[in-house]
């Protein structure tokens, strides 16, 4: 064994989150190493619901097109969700996060595609950033913080190769059972329901005919009453393959009758072919801290519940994003000391957040519904409240994630959530519309790698304070300027390396460390 400290960070587990973190620290020159056991994806379809968020990172990351053209669905048939009652077949539906109702608030669109097939896209992307190295068939075993560095322990998974490697940093981004977080020093807490799922991917062109009857969806949600708002939920891989998630009793094997269950489920017979059966607990996880020292967390290391909504790969995205700027900062001398620990402080509430007031809420409102109402009891009030939970249903307009009252983000009081609303205006703390400057660019095209200064009719003095502010604070600004645009309510918008507004106003304020406690050092 030989100890080698060549990399500025080591990344535990390549796949979405973990390739995405190497993508963005390789973009920012950061020397990483990706340490992942399989050497292929592994081809069981989850983490397909993509946000517009998400494609807002791969258009960063130079894949966008690379994940449209990956897509396995073809494009006239949709990629919308349906809640239906008792069975896929009911008279009783209404759409359902229909993520489509908020693209114009993002610079891309919503997505949907298999995890096995945006994790090639990532590898392929991955492959061709310089400064990135690529360890497949391996894992990290253990990681030790020594105080200016980090050792990382790691083992090949079908050999006997031991290696220790060391980094400036690492970053676990393997899973539920992270052997970084569980080596690193950051416990984890638990809230379990006590509910064994059931994962099956099976084949039906029969299905697909069935389901035409509902154009331009591709997952449906199927609430019963003796499941205690629990879902049975199907999603359709391509035209003619499925997966299928639903609660099942505990002791439940692989030999069970799945086919009767699918039939019932759906509401009638139909021929299909049962090509994998797989098995979880539905519960909902999170690390009690981000980070210790050198060593952080991230995607499923960091979080984990069930996949209810989509929220999952998503929110691990959005921890790359957030992480990887930070970390190329540091490395690179110009993020302060607070820089680091704004990570945890900023995305362990989102997600808090997110478990509580969507994951959580959904099976809590749909469960309550589920027992006060009955069609065969009282027909008029089923009807009465379906139809309403058809007209509030408004989870995508809800899920704004915001970093209020972050230490990173001045003059903003409160916590960082998951619960927010959209708009066009530009807030200190949420994330940055979309906007077209007067020579047709996007606004998003034109935003720089770390702070950029978006100036609309703002006078010269304060174009120069805000230059002189950063210049004096060591934080790399680029400057757009351009007087026709007027949706984001001011002149003046700061605007972090992960596209959320660190400032927003008319004039550049008389603070002038603004720039520095941006990019974390003290007030």
């Amino acid at each position: 064994m030989t100890e080698q400290r060549d990399y500025d960070v080591i990344i535990s587990g390549g796949g979405p989150v973990g390739m995405g973190l190497a993508i963005e620290l390789g973009q920012r020159g950061v020397r990483v190493l990706v340490i992942e056991r399989y050497a292929q994806p592994q081809p069981v379809p989850k983490g397909q619901n993509l946000t517009q968020r998400t494609t807002e990172h791969f258009h960063a990351w130079g894949c966008e097109p690379a994940l449209r053209a990956a897509r396995t669905i073809p494009s006239d048939m949709g990629i919308g969700g349906l809640t239906l009652y008792r069975t896929l077949l009911s008279d009783y539906s209404y759409d359902w996060l229909n993520r489509a109702s908020v693209n114009e608030y993002y610079h891309t669109t919503n997505e949907r595609l298999p995890q096995y097939e945006t994790e090639g896209v990532l590898r392929a992307r991955a492959a061709k950033v310089a400064s990135i190295d690529i360890r497949y068939g391996w894992s990290v075993t253990s990681v030790t913080d020594n105080g200016d560095h980090v050792t990382v322990h790691a083992a090949e998974h079908k050999g006997d190769g031991r290696d220790v490697l060391t980094a400036r940093y690492v970053v676990g981004c393997d899973g539920a059972k992270s052997a970084v977080r569980e080596t690193g020093d950051i416990p984890q807490k638990r809230s379990d329901h006590d509910q064994m799922m059931v994962l099956l991917v099976f084949r039906s062109m029969e299905l697909h005919e069935l389901l035409k009857r509902y154009p331009g969806k591709a997952f449906y949600n199927v609430l019963h009453p003796e499941l205690k708002g629990y879902w049975r939920f199907f999603g359709r891989v391509d035209v003619g393959s499925w997966f299928f998630h639903a609660p099942v009793p505990a002791g439940t094997t692989e030999d069970s009758d799945f086919i009767t269950m699918l039939h019932e489920v759906v509401g009638q017979h139909f021929d299909l072919d049962i090509d994998y059966v797989g098995f979880w607990d539905l519960r909902v996880s999170i690390a009690e801290r981000y980070r210790a020292g050198r060593v952080f967390v991230a995607g499923d290391a960091a979080h984990s519940h069930p996949p209810y909504g989509g929220y999952g790969i998503n929110t691990g995205f959005e921890d790359a994003r957030n992480l990887g700027w930070k970390l190329a900062a540091v490395l690179q001398g110009w993020g302060g000391p607070d820089l680091l620990d704004s990570y945890d402080a900023e995305r362990r509430p989102v997600f808090e957040s997110t478990a509580r007031d969507f994951i959580e809420k959904f099976i809590d409102d749909d469960n309550e519904f589920l027992q006060t109402y009955d069609p065969e009891k009282d027909l008029a009030a089923f009807e009465a409240a379906w139809s309403a939970r058809n007209a509030d249903a408004a989870e995508v307009a809800r899920f704004a994630p915001n970093y209020t009252g972050s230490p990173i983000i001045p003059g903003t009081t409160g916590q960082p959530s998951a619960l927010g609303n959209h708009t066009f205006l530009a807030r200190a703390g949420h994330h940055l519309a979309p906007a077209v400057l007067s020579d047709g660019t996007p606004v998003f095209d034109r935003l720089g790698p770390e702070f950029t200064l978006l100036a609309f009719g703002a006078s010269p003095d304060a174009l120069h304070r805000a230059t002189q502010a950063a210049a004096a604070a060591n934080v790399p600004l680029t400057i757009v300027t351009d007087d026709s645009v007027t949706r984001y309510g001011a002149r003046l918008v700061l605007v972090r390396p992960d596209h959320f507004v660190a400032w927003a106003g008319d004039d550049w304020p008389s603070n002038a460390a603004l720039p520095a406690r941006c990019a974390g050092h003290p007030a």
